[in-house]
């Protein structure tokens, strides 16, 4: 890769790695549904405005229910879900948490396609789970004060928010394939939002709002879910699937690293949590076999 394209995917891994601390403290002002639909409604208006401008096209009529259950899948149950475990787990522990999304992803293209298994696929299932649950047990042990049930609700969530994105892409490449992807991107988000929007009028609504808030919440749906997409996008476009995967391993990282910046508590088991982590991630990729199956890792 060229020292651009390195660039762009550090910028690309740093957005998306600080997008589950912006979701905490979004969430300390507003309610989970809340949180998703802002989120999802700041980035389809900026990929709007790059449509218009672009002039590009959106998925045809025919894709219609395809493009509901991706942008379901995809954005407005992960971003809630993320945002509803967060408030009983740290951001850093929900970074780590969604790298099992490729693993899931690797699992459902199995399971539809009837692939082989190999061993390596194995060892590295197991060796990403081990590291997960290394992390989420050296947190309760760490963390005196922690609710044990209330971890285990936010864990819960973080994974099925991960599952989700799994399917989405299981979907996405089986019934989307050679769809504009600003135009899939723009689509997904403003679905997602068509469908938050009723459920977030229904439910409690924010209360007292913070400027952190405020500005998390914006910066999560321009750059986390709007640039986040174009960076992404461009790149796939100019080098390889198997090259763009590398954001599977840097998130967790990330995650760590803007955690440790909020002052959150981080033991010795999170760092090698995270280390038997990317290893597993790195032997399920090994010569680019199942690039796809961690292309779409973020919150």
């Amino acid at each position: 890769m060229k020292k651009g394209h390195v660039l762009q995917l550090l910028l690309l891994s740093a957005v998306w790695g600080v997008s589950f601390l912006l979701i905490r403290i979004a969430g300390d002002s507003f309610p989970p549904i809340w949180v998703a639909l802002l989120r999802c409604t700041a980035g389809a208006l900026l990929l709007w405005s790059v449509m218009l401008i672009g002039r590009r096209s959106l998925p045809g009529r025919s894709l219609f229910w395809w493009l509901v259950l991706v942008a379901l899948f995809n954005n407005a149950i992960p971003f809630t879900f993320f945002a509803w475990g967060e408030r009983t787990i740290p951001s850093s522990t929900a970074a780590v948490v969604n790298a099992t999304t490729p693993i899931w992803t690797l699992l459902l293209s199995l399971a539809v396609s009837r692939g082989h298994v190999t061993g390596r696929m194995i060892v590295g299932v197991l060796l990403s789970f081990a590291g997960v649950v290394l992390v989420v047990s050296g947190h309760a042990v760490e963390e005196a004060a922690v609710d044990r049930s209330g971890m285990a609700l936010g864990v819960v969530l973080v994974v099925f928010a991960s599952l989700g994105y799994a399917i989405a892409t299981v979907l996405a490449k089986a019934k989307l394939k050679g769809v504009d992807p600003i135009g899939l991107a723009t689509s997904q988000l403003s679905l997602a939002a068509l469908m938050l929007f009723p459920v977030a009028l229904l439910g409690p609504h924010p209360g007292a709002v913070s400027r952190a808030s405020i500005s998390a919440v914006a910066t999560l749906g321009l750059a986390g879910s709007g640039v986040a997409y174009l960076i992404y996008f461009t790149l796939l476009a100019q080098v390889s699937a198997t090259h763009v995967v590398a954001v599977t391993y840097l998130l967790p990282i990330w995650g760590l690293f803007w955690g440790l910046l909020a002052h959150e508590a981080i033991g010795w088991t999170s760092y090698a949590g995270v280390a038997v982590v990317v290893a597993g991630l790195v032997l399920l990729n090994w010569k680019g076999r199942s690039a796809s199956a961690g292309a779409r890792a973020s919150s």
